[in-house]
C-alpha cells in the first residue's frame, strides 16, 4: 500500500524552486504570537502560469516532545492568469507567499508542504527554541 509521505520531496530552497520556505523571527517567546511567512519561489522563482503553478502550502506544527502533528493553515493560491481569452491572459495571478500569526507554548518543529500541479509535494521544516 503506498503512502503519501513516499511522494514528497525534499530539497534546498536554494537551489531548487519547488521547496517551501519558512521565515519566523529569530526569537520566539513562549506563549507570544509571532508571524510566520512560507513561500515558495524565494530564490529561484517559480513559474506561475496557468500550466504550471503552486496550488497551495500548508504549515504544521510538531512539538519536540509531542506525538503529533499540528495543521497550523493552508494558504491556497487559485489565480494563475486564466481567462476566457485563453491561457496566461488574465488580468490576475496569486503568487505563493502567506503569513500565519502564530502562538507556540512549547518547542517543535514548524513543517510547510506545498503542491506544484506538475511536480507534485514538496516539504521543508525548521526548528523553534523558545527563548
Amino acid at each position: 500500500m503506498a503512502k503519501i509521505a513516499e511522494f514528497i520531496q525534499t530539497a534546498d530552497f536554494k537551489a531548487e524552486k519547488h521547496a517551501p520556505v519558512i521565515e519566523l523571527p529569530a526569537e520566539v517567546k513562549a506563549g507570544v504570537p509571532f508571524p510566520v511567512t512560507v513561500s515558495v519561489g524565494k530564490q529561484i522563482p517559480h513559474p506561475n502560469t496557468t500550466e504550471h503553478f503552486i496550488g497551495w502550502i500548508s504549515l504544521f506544527f510538531k512539538p519536540r516532545e509531542g506525538k503529533f502533528v499540528h495543521h497550523l493553515g493552508k494558504v491556497e493560491f487559485s489565480s494563475h492568469g486564466e481567462s476566457t481569452e485563453g491561457p496566461n491572459k488574465g488580468p490576475a495571478y496569486s503568487n505563493p507567499f502567506g503569513v500565519f500569526h502564530v502562538k507556540l507554548e512549547k518547542p517543535g518543529t514548524l513543517i510547510a508542504e506545498s503542491y506544484c500541479n506538475i511536480h507534485g509535494l514538496w516539504e521543508n521544516s525548521v526548528e523553534v527554541v523558545l527563548a
